[in-house]
């Protein structure tokens, strides 16, 4: 199943992608009477246990006034209201090259805020201060039920769906101190979407390409079995010290190709477009503008 949200008046609203159309999730549950969440706050608080029902809803949808025109759109945040966001560091093996770092023993955690998420087609506001804009393509996990000390071979049982995130930073205030965080979880800067992809869908996580490129050039093309410390790796690991919860997001890494990776460094700029396409995930599009 494709989830997918987009804006209305009345705020962000829960589709399904379907060759019909865009189910409208709420106007659905409405005309069919079928049970199931119908926001997309509730749908991710609830998980994976909402899929048996939005499935139910899919078959009950008949009326065609029901699916919208995906072009007619404006798509908001996959999952706009996280409740935890976790990101991997130098999680691919050339990418840890690249930056001159050795490959890490274990995963390197940091976390992002709400204020960082983003929409499909939303402008990134930069800061005239900002001078080391830097994009990352990676892939998102969005987690589907509460994993707590996990094991490895269960950590994907967990895994509601998959999305497109690019994990934006500056690089300047991102190396000011000891911390990440001040130039990872500045406003807008985790874009994500424009679909949430249910785990039976992606077979296999560890073997999908991610690719990304600004203003049309290629600049990252790699595959995620070149990370370093697998999905369910990552799920297992974290969940040895905090507990992850319905609709948490994960963001899992980026591939070589970076601008800090690079002799010639030309940082991203207001008018520069960056694309991220992680296989099977759709096309995630964001352009940079002055602050």
């Amino acid at each position: 199943m494709r989830l997918t949200t987009y804006q209305t008046g009345a705020g962000n609203q829960l589709g399904i992608v379907t060759a019909r159309g865009v189910l409208d999730v709420a106007a659905a549950v409405v005309a069919t009477g079928v049970n199931c969440p119908a926001s997309v706050d509730e749908v991710y608080a609830s998980g994976s246990a909402a899929l048996p029902g939005l499935s139910a809803l899919l078959d009950a949808a008949v009326d065609s006034s029901l699916f919208l025109k995906e072009a007619d759109l404006t798509y908001g945040p996959a999952v706009p209201n996280p409740g935890k966001i976790l990101c991997v560091g130098l999680n691919y093996q050339k990418h840890a090259a690249e930056t001159g770092a050795a490959p890490p023993d274990e995963p390197v955690l940091f976390s992002k805020f709400n204020n960082s998420i983003a929409a499909p087609n939303e402008s990134i506001p930069l800061q005239s201060d900002w001078t080391r804009v830097d994009y990352e393509s990676e892939l998102g996990v969005v987690i589907g039920g509460t994993a707590r000390n996990v094991s490895v071979d269960e950590a994907l049982d967990f895994v509601f769906g998959y999305c497109n995130m690019n994990d934006l930073s500056e690089r300047r205030l991102q190396m000011l101190s000891g911390q990440w965080l001040l130039g990872k979880t500045l406003d807008k800067f985790l874009p994500l979407g424009p679909y949430v992809v249910t785990a039976d869908e992606v077979p296999d996580p560890q073997n999908l390409s991610i690719k990304g490129w600004l203003n049309g050039e290629l600049r990252q093309s790699s595959n995620t079995a070149d990370m370093i410390f697998t999905v369910a790796e990552v799920i297992a690991y974290a969940s040895k010290v905090m507990t992850l919860s319905p609709g948490d997001v994960i963001s899992t890494g980026t591939p070589e190709g970076v601008i800090m990776g690079m002799e010639d460094k030309v940082w991203l700029k207001p008018g520069d477009v960056y694309s991220v396409e992680v296989e099977g995930l759709g096309q995630l599009v964001n352009r940079m503008v002055e602050a």
